[in-house]
């Protein structure tokens, strides 16, 4: 069966209460695609004012980040029992400005993910490459070694819930793009590796978002590729216009199983 398109827009830290109402407000009035998945990662302070505009509609809420506890002395952080609490069904894990910015090791993210999943949320686990990573040809041993790790004792119970996000940090604000065949090869990569660490059929299944710099240009040729199943999007999900573009590009180009014809 093919497998249905996930758009999820991280708002990162912009955005204020007001500014942050209005565009989800455009947004759960713009979603009306059933053919696709549609979520929006707001800033913590403004989950529960985002969670009440987009009720009823189709866009869910997606945290952009979490801590692996339950609950404890950690100030700052948040459990992802906090998180379901306030209507998040969907948390990010390893993003890349977390990794490489904030120096959290590949074990801390699959504690996160791990964490993320026993509580129930769906967990959107990302992985990439930097520039002279990619220069040094070293794509397939870095998504490797984030995918592996990242998997580590992760319940099979659990695979359905798990959706990936390729982030090639070399084409994030670099000025460097990453091509569609690029954006192809890393997530067939990403979805044959998978399937050696878990199951064939677990990795038809599995949903692999594009993260790095999607917008309406160059989204179309991205999203066609058999092997992307959505994106990821960063600035462009802050202009409702924008972001909604995407979301229509996403509908018009479904991903496909292998044994489908892809366009």
């Amino acid at each position: 069966m093919p497998r249905t398109p996930f758009v999820c827009g991280n708002w990162k830290m912009f955005t204020s209460s007001a500014s942050g109402r209005e565009l989800a407000s455009a947004l759960a009035r713009g979603v009306t695609d059933d053919r696709v998945r549609v979520a929006v990662c707001p800033p913590f302070p403004y989950l529960t004012a985002i969670r009440d505009v987009v009720k009823g509609s189709r866009v869910r809420l997606v945290a952009q980040n979490l801590y692996p506890a339950k609950e404890g002395a950690f100030t700052g952080e948040v459990s992802p029992e906090m998180l379901l609490d306030v209507g998040c069904e969907v948390a990010i894990v390893g993003h890349s400005e977390r990794r490489h910015g904030l120096g959290e090791s590949d074990e801390f993210v699959n504690r996160k993910a791990r964490a993320g999943l026993d509580a129930g949320l769906t967990v959107i686990l990302c992985v990439g490459e930097t520039l002279d990573e990619r220069q040094g040809n070293f794509t397939e041993a870095i998504l490797d070694r984030q995918l592996t790790a990242g998997l580590k004792d992760v319940p099979t119970a659990a695979l359905d819930r798990l959706v990936i996000a390729y982030e090639p940090v070399w084409a994030i604000g670099t000025g460097h793009n990453a091509t569609p065949q690029q954006a192809q090869d890393a997530h067939a990569f990403l979805r044959r590796r998978f399937g050696e660490l878990t199951t064939a059929a677990a990795a038809e299944r599995l949903v692999i978002q594009y993260g790095g710099s999607a917008k309406p240009e160059n989204a179309a040729s991205l999203l066609a590729q058999p092997d992307v199943d959505g994106a990821l999007v960063g600035g462009a999900s802050l202009k409702a216009d924008l972001f909604l573009a995407i979301i229509g590009l996403a509908g018009a180009y479904p991903p496909c199983s292998p044994s489908d014809e892809c366009v």
